[in-house]
């Protein structure tokens, strides 16, 4: 998930408007007037529960059974059939609508252009001057605010390029990063409008009550509290914004336009500006669809169904469709608002703070996953950094994807080199993702990467769910806080490429690691999920197979290190209470006692982990 609200605090009415009841044929509102008026009404009503009861489909799968269950899924599937004409990106049918419309076309490409236009001949003359390095930052702050004006298509596009590290550098990454969906609500009696439309049922059918006004807006929708009628429950309902199929449509026509200009005559980009652009367009397309978003809010708390301090709010699939998406209504508080949190006062959000101390996420327009292969990549890709391989380092951007396996990465290891020499030297507690992430953007913009779609998101997210953590604990490190996580899978996962990855990280010039291995069982131990049992048993498992006589030789190797230091060590201890003549003894063989005193707490660790 990649989408977040703005920033800054709001308090929110609590008065919300009453539905009188479903007027008849003869006196149903035929006016926008009237249909603003009907807006106003407040007359209460006791709510009338109908025939069928209808249940939120998204909740505990252990909860669900029988006939509950089957309710749910028909549910989802009339909710599908609603959505069943959603628009979905495709090249070929926006080059049909709009080749045929050129005087609309010319308009917006007029309007772009002007705003480009000026921004392109600003760096024009910076180069010219000699000054373009230095007016970066202004410039992508202009940037970002001509984004703003050019309207939703172009505030997704910013937020978009703002995870494109191979793309954009630096100093345009963090403005555009800054990108808010703040556009003005649109009128109400529209939302209200096409919430009937779309569910083909009367508002006061729907709802005993919804808020006179949105309680927030972004580029796509705007959302309304509102209370069921047949339960009473509150919900949140997001509405689309009326004509944003068409604005995005015909901005994303001309912004691919301009990609094959781009990649015919800008060298200075070497990923295909095409292809970004459609892939890019796909995702905002699917949150068009609300239903979509639904889904994906399904499989998020499937994913996250074990986890007790996660909260994702179900959904009411019979008021959804692809336009209007009915969501529980969770109170909470912004993770940024550090005053609120420790008052807990009900705000609307995307990614709240609730009383109980959960964590709720609420939008999931744009999700990813990332591939199984990239996953253990990743964590590869850690432990390589983590022993200072760079020439390893490089490598992996094959397996992830990064590179085509034609790109020589021997000119990218000095630059890692230079980058990680300095950031490793703190310690994981110490050291700030976004640190990394600067690092490696700058390595990124440099050489012919083409991220993929997942890992851009993965450092955005990071880098955003870090910003926000640092509001709550300042002293928050999500390096720190998931190497438990990278330490549990290295110790217990079967996958031939994580116990490559664990075999490499202990031994280093066939010498043991001690040290490795104590902190790999000390981090381990403090993920919930770790087992002292499973600990190790994938390299025993190659140890005692017929492909580890490579791994037995060096174990043998390092038995023997270890006897010897454990025999020295009981020599020291027994001689030491003879005096100082025994101190020359003492310096020659300390390098023996340390390994043996490694090895004894590595032992009495993962004895420890045993025991617990």
């Amino acid at each position: 998930m990649i989408s977040f609200v703005a920033a800054g605090s709001q308090r929110f009415c609590s008065s919300s408007l009453v539905l009188g009841p479903r007027p008849t044929s003869a006196s149903r509102p035929k006016t926008r007037r009237a249909r603003e008026a009907r807006a106003a009404v407040v007359e209460a009503r006791p709510p009338q529960a109908p025939a069928r009861v209808m249940r939120p489909a998204v909740r505990d799968a252990n909860l669900i059974v029988g006939g509950d269950r089957t309710e749910d899924l028909q549910a989802e599937v009339r909710a599908m059939a609603r959505a069943v004409n959603a628009s979905v990106y495709s090249p070929e049918d926006l080059a049909v609508q709009y080749g045929s419309r050129p005087i609309k076309v010319l308009r917006r490409t007029l309007e772009i252009l002007t705003a480009a236009g000026s921004f392109g001949l600003k760096l024009f003359l910076d180069k010219r001057n000699g000054v373009f390095d230095q007016k970066k930052r202004k410039r992508a702050a202009e940037l970002r605010r001509i984004f703003t004006r050019l309207g939703p298509t172009f505030v997704k596009l910013g937020q978009g390029l703002s995870t494109r590290p191979d793309i954009c550098p630096p100093e345009y990454l963090e403005e555009l990063a800054e990108l808010q969906d703040a556009l003005p609500t649109f009128p109400d009696a529209e939302a209200f409008s096409c919430i009937e439309r779309e569910l083909g049922l009367s508002l006061d059918s729907i709802f005993s009550s919804i808020s006179p006004s949105p309680i927030a807006a972004a580029s796509l929708g705007q959302v309304y509290k509102a209370q069921l009628t047949y339960s009473g429950q509150t919900v949140a309902v997001k509405v689309q914004r009326p004509g944003i199929e068409e604005a995005i449509g015909l901005d994303f026509y001309l912004i691919r336009g301009l990609g094959f200009f781009i990649n015919k005559y800008v060298d200075i980009i070497t990923s295909d500006v095409v292809a970004l652009i459609d892939e890019f367009a796909r995702r905002v397309y699917q949150e068009l669809n609300y239903v979509q978003e639904g889904q994906n809010a399904r499989r998020f708390k499937k994913l996250y169904a074990d986890r007790e301090d996660i909260l994702v709010p179900d959904i009411f699939w019979d008021y959804t469709s692809s336009k209007v998406l009915t969501m529980e209504w969770v109170d909470g508080v912004k993770l940024n608002e550090q005053d609120a949190i420790e008052r807990q006062d009900p705000h609307p959000g995307n990614l709240l703070a609730t009383p109980e101390g959960k964590l709720a996420f609420l939008d999931f327009g744009m999700m990813s996953e990332t591939p199984e292969e990239a996953r253990f990549a990743i964590i590869g890709h850690v432990v390589h950094m983590v022993n200072r391989d760079y020439e390893a380092m490089a490598r992996d951007y094959y397996d992830l994807d990064f590179l085509s396996r034609d790109v020589d990465v021997s000119p990218i290891v000095p630059a890692l080199r230079n980058f990680f020499d300095d950031a490793l030297n703190y310690t994981v507690s110490e050291l700030n993702f976004k640190t990394l992430v600067n690092g490696l953007g700058a390595v990124f913009y440099q050489y012919p990467f083409n991220v993929p779609a997942y890992y851009a998101l993965i450092l955005r997210s990071l880098t955003v769910l870090e910003g926000l953590a640092l509001y709550a604990d300042p002293n928050f490190k999500v390096l720190a806080a998931s190497y438990p996580y990278f330490a549990k899978r290295l110790l217990t996962d079967p996958n031939p490429y994580l116990r490559d990855a664990l075999i490499e990280l202990l031994f280093k010039d066939g010498r043991f690691r001690w040290n490795r291995l104590e902190n790999l069982l000390v981090q381990g131990r403090k993920d919930r999920d770790f087992s002292a049992n499973d600990a190790l048993q994938p390299v025993l498992k190659l140890l005692l197979g017929p492909d580890g006589e490579e791994l037995r030789i060096l174990v043998i190797k390092e038995a023997v290190r270890v006897t010897e230091a454990v025999v020295i060590g009981t020599v020291v201890d027994t001689f030491s209470g003879y005096g100082g003549f025994c101190d020359p003894l003492k310096i020659l063989i300390r390098p023996f006692c340390n390994l043996y005193y490694r090895c004894f707490n590595s032992l009495r660790h993962a004895a420890l982990g045993s025991v617990l």
